[in-house]
């Protein structure tokens, strides 16, 4: 049984005695609804036989009763405990059995109601229940239903009394529909979405359909179709525009659809205002009849399949997406209007365009408020039976579990109504929201006769939107399927060769990435690999980064006021998966990640494409789909010189830039002739919107300039030779020692490497310093560590095999032949190392590395070294000012920065590698008294940090983090890219430190500010 005596499912909407101002608030405002949200009374059970007898009746006695929020998850409320898995069932896969000891929670609340003469019949609505529920009022049974991130309507006029009424929910933790629910989250139980009554007349519009069609010439037609219950009622249609001028009118008038619609009307407005998510324009809609009025917004756009291209309104759209789940770290799945205006403010700020409801439908607000902020949603049912996948086979290759994962469920008949039931339920309530162009059968669940049906009545049902459904994908040998009522090809994580491989084989259908740059930790960091692919492919789509959100749960703060984040085996679980939850572009607390900045530049509304020097003209591309960009962006030319800005002006942009064109800007650049310098635009909001200000920041683009000397000058200057007297050289069978006036550096003999430090009185270094190939794994090494690991690369030392000691001249060179080596395997490198230590205390590094055979790529090369703890000032001269890597840089640009060491660091709930600054041509650290200053023979990363690569390792939350009593400076001649392979492809290979040879040169000089 998937639902008794509820009514059937509608279009969302919430009725009124007269229209109504703002259709997302409509619940509070509406004179005909009446919210029961808040403390009921509750009882958790570990399973149904100890429910108390009658417990249903009013006045009947229940022990120990406590308060409850509702909307809320009972695990969330200090009952039973939270649990996180990704793929596998946290039950026996046995379907459709659950467990018999199946915990369920009474839900109990007395509200009171009084009859509306106008309006004399109720009904109880839930907009979502985890994961089924039995409904009893005043004593009487009034239904049961499932599907937890769906409505159900229940009519419970004949039980309901003039007063105080008595209601009664009882809630199981498991259902057979768990096997549909087995989305990628914390597993939660209870009431989590709102509760209200609705007061109706005896005959009403019950639901109705609108579809928009876009004519030639700025004409367009608003269809509206209709069904009523209880009888047909005389009904009126008002279009009424944003001014609130009325533009078309009408009445129903029979005419059947097929589809249980039964009357229909058709409103035809001239000089149409089209929506689309760069100009969100909405008509409100009234639907009165004499005791009634629905108000709603409509959305006038058009949605069309030219071959492999998709459009809106006749113009190819890229989507810029998001998966983004409800997610809050104090009440789990439940998430109000403001938390959602809160994620979808971030989105527009950071360039995002759509948002996949991942793995379900989201409250009905959500849509409305993606309509009225401009994003295109692909609206996915509450389908997913991954955890079929991870059944027992007794042969586990993945061909076999391909082979089949769909036995169970997805090719089962059985489940065939459950699946098109879902469908149905998703596709019915929100198939009136503008923003909704897509409908998605659900996720990872295989694919067979289920999803046949469920897709073959979507396209019945709904033909003016794209039918998707990525595990299409997988297929097996038992028989042909049926794909037709497939609109696209959809893939996850795929790689850039494999959606190369799909272009070049003739492609039928568009194709669109669900989830892709899996954004886990520090990354992603191929973002831009993809988009410089789908920028200039017709046929592809777009895409919807994994995901929005890190997913965790607040458990208090510590003294320093740091929240405690958990996440899976946090809570005494067995079966979970660790932190894979935690793999957001913003926090648990919507503090944005830094990959989330990377996003947001990659997808900038206009590419500088080229750059003319000698003209001084920047071509630029407009990257907006359906805006002008002279009526969007002001462009802000700057040029940056050895990282300071020493000219800038404002690019005239000519008239009329349409979407997908390109064009030439002046940008009267006065090129120097000299320093390393940049080319950097700007792009700035013109208008505001209701998340964004005049001036808003929407990306940038920077292109280095052709210069006659392109060295930094300041390194120049530093660089230069200086006179003075010849240091002294002390040597005994364990040290060199190279010293001068007001310095001393001391060399070890067995290690190769400096142990010792001292400037004007002050030891710099705490601890020897090392050669570097390791780093704290991302989340995205999770793959390539094992070999790490199995190379050692965590483990290593140096041992020195010559030493030759050069006084002749005015600097003293100590060389070593070494090599850097672990227990039980060959030297991963061989190195030729030589020091130079001049009169000022300059030390010099030059070393010839060569990477042992059949080794795997480095996660880094370069020295470590434990600097004294008071070093914590930092300019830098690089790419800044956030966290980059040679794959993840396109949020920062070159500049000068000043900052400190605190500031560096990057928090990641997972601590990892983090904080690197890539590109760089100078480092300077100090304190008040003393510095060091650090350039290379070519740009470099370094990384300043209170933690040790080996702490972080350790931790495995950020709370946990224990800080050195030193600083620990990375200076890094190659640091490897970050990429997504937590759950995407391989890195890419032109981001690995993969060569074998590699010339290190670093210069490190005294700074001496007394």
């Amino acid at each position: 049984m998937l639902h008794e005596n509820t009514l059937p499912t509608r279009s969302y909407y919430i009725p009124a005695s007269t229209p109504l101002g703002d259709v997302v608030e409509a619940r509070v405002l509406s004179d005909r609804a009446q919210l029961i949200n808040g403390t009921w009374k509750f009882q958790l059970l570990a399973e149904e036989r100890e429910l108390p007898e009658g417990f249903f009746l009013p006045g009947s006695e229940i022990s120990d009763l406590v308060d409850i929020q509702v909307p809320g998850t009972w695990q969330h409320q200090g009952f039973d405990a939270h649990q996180y898995t990704n793929v596998r069932y946290p039950i026996p896969v046995d379907p459709p059995h659950v467990p018999s000891a199946n915990p369920c929670g009474i839900h109990l609340l007395d509200f009171e109601h009084t009859p509306n003469s106008d309006a004399p019949t109720t009904q109880l609505v839930f907009e979502g229940v985890d994961s089924c529920f039995y409904v009893w009022l005043n004593g009487h049974y009034v239904g049961y239903s499932q599907v937890t991130h769906a409505t159900s309507e229940f009519e419970i006029t004949p039980f309901l009394v003039d007063g105080v009424n008595h209601l009664v929910v009882l809630v199981y933790k498991w259902c057979d529909g768990t096997y549909l629910e087995d989305q990628d989250k914390f597993r939660t139980s209870g009431i989590i979405r709102d509760v209200y009554l609705l007061d109706r007349p005896e005959k009403v519009l019950f639901d109705y359909f609108v579809t928009t069609s876009v004519g030639l010439g700025g004409d367009a037609r608003v269809s509206v179709r209709g069904q009523y219950r209880g009888g047909v009622v005389p009904t009126n249609l008002r279009l009424i525009d944003a001014h609130g001028d009325m533009v078309a009118s009408g009445t129903f008038s029979p005419r059947s659809d097929g589809h249980g619609y039964t009357h229909a009307c058709d409103l035809q407005v001239s000089d149409a205002q089209l929506w689309n998510p760069e100009s969100p324009y909405l008509y409100t809609l009234l639907i009165e009849t004499s005791d009634e009025v629905i108000t709603d917004e409509v959305g006038i756009r058009e949605v069309t399949i030219d071959g492999v291209v998709v459009a809106v309104n006749g113009r190819p759209i890229k989507l810029r997406g998001v998966n983004r789940h409800d997610s809050d770290p104090v009440t789990g799945p439940v998430v109000d209007v403001e938390h959602m205006r809160r994620d979808l403010a971030l989105m527009k700020q950071h360039n995002i365009n759509a948002v996949r409801t991942s793995h379900y439908p989201n409250d009905p607000r959500f849509y409305q408020l993606c309509d009225r902020h401009g994003f295109f949603v692909m609206s996915e049912a509450d389908n997913e039976s991954h955890g079929a996948q991870s059944r027992y086979l007794a042969d586990s290759s993945w061909e076999n579990i391909v082979e089949r994962w769909n036995e169970l469920i997805a090719d089962n008949p059985e489940w065939t109504q459950a699946t098109v039931d879902r469908m149905e339920r998703s596709v019915r309530r929100e198939k009136n929201r503008p923003s909704v162009i897509s409908w998605s059968a659900g996720n990872e669940g295989g694919y067979g006769c289920t999803f046949e049906a469920a897709m073959a009545w979507v396209k019945g049902f709904d033909p003016t939107r794209i039918s998707h459904y990525e595990g299409a994908f997988y297929r097996d040998g038992k028989r042909s399927y049926d794909y037709s009522s497939l609109d696209v090809h959809s893939r996850m994580y795929a790689s850039l060769q494999e959606m190369r491989d799909y272009l070049a084989g003739g492609p039928d259908k568009p194709y669109v990435l669900c989830e892709y740059s899996h954004a886990m930790g520090n990354g992603p960091g191929d973002i831009e690999d993809y988009w410089e692919l789908i920028r200039v492919e017709p046929a592809l789509l777009g895409g919807f980064v994994w995901e929005w959100c890190d997913h965790a749960v607040l458990d208090g703060w510590t003294p320093e006021g740091h929240p405690r984040f958990l996440y899976g085996g946090d809570s005494g679980e067995t079966v979970h998966d660790g932190n894979f939850c935690v793999d957001g572009l913003v926090a648990p607390d919507r503090v944005p990640h830094q990959g989330l900045l990377e996003l947001k530049n990659v997808q900038r509304p206009v590419r500088m494409v080229g750059f003319d020097q000698a003209l001084g003209v920047a071509r630029l591309r407009n990257e907006l789909d359906f805006t002008n960009l002279d009526d969007h962006l002001q462009v802000v030319w700057e040029v940056v010189r050895d990282g300071v800005v020493v000219a800038q002006g404002v690019a005239k942009l000519p008239k009329g830039i349409e979407p997908h064109t390109t064009v030439d800007v002046s940008c009267p650049v006065d090129v120097p002739d000299s320093g390393r310098c940049h080319l950097r635009l700007r792009y700035l909001l013109r208008e505001a919107d209701a998340f964004r200000a005049v001036g808003h920041d929407l990306g940038f683009d920077e292109a280095e300039l052709e210069i006659l000397d392109p060295r930094n000058q300041e390194v120049v200057a530093l660089a230069a030779s200086v006179a003075g007297r010849a240091p002294e050289v002390h040597e005994d069978p364990w040290h060199v020692v190279v010293s001068g006036e007001s310095f001393r550096w001391t060399f070890s003999r067995d290690s190769g490497l400096p142990v010792g430090f001292q400037l004007e009185g002050h030891e710099v270094l705490t601890r020897p310093a090392e050669v570097n190939i390791w780093r704290a794994p991302t989340d995205n090494d999770r793959n390539i560590v094992a070999e790490w690991r199995r190379a050692r690369y965590d483990r290593t030392h140096t041992r020195t095999y010559e030493c030759e000691v050069d006084t002749d001249g005015a600097a003293a060179q100590i060389s070593f032949s070494m090599s850097l080596a672990s227990e039980t395997v060959q030297p991963i490198l061989r190195m030729e190392t030589r020091w130079t230590v001049d009169a000022t205390g300059r030390l010099r590094l030059r070393m010839d590395a060569t990477r042992g055979e059949g080794f795997p790529y480095l996660p880094r090369l370069g020295l470590r070294f434990f600097l004294r703890s008071d070093l914590e000032q930092v300019t830098f001269v690089g790419m800044g000012p956030y966290e980059n890597y040679v794959d993840k840089h396109r949020a920062s640009w070159h500049g000068h920065f000043v900052t400190d060491v605190d500031a560096l660091f990057v928090n990641y709930l997972n601590p990892q590698e983090n904080g690197s600054r890539h590109d760089c041509d100078l480092l300077g650290i100090g304190n008040p008294d003393i510095g060091l200053s650090v350039w290379g023979g070519q740009p470099f990363s370094f990384n300043l940090s209170r933690y040790s690569q080996e702490e972080l390792a350790r931790a495995s939350h950020d709370w946990e983090l224990e800080a050195e009593e030193d600083l620990v400076l990375c200076l890094d001649h190659g640091m490897g890219g970050v990429g997504s392979n937590s759950c995407g492809p391989e890195l890419l290979e032109k981001y690995r430190l993969d060569a074998v040879h590699h010339h290190v040169d670093f210069t490190l000089a005294p700074v001496r500010k007394g």
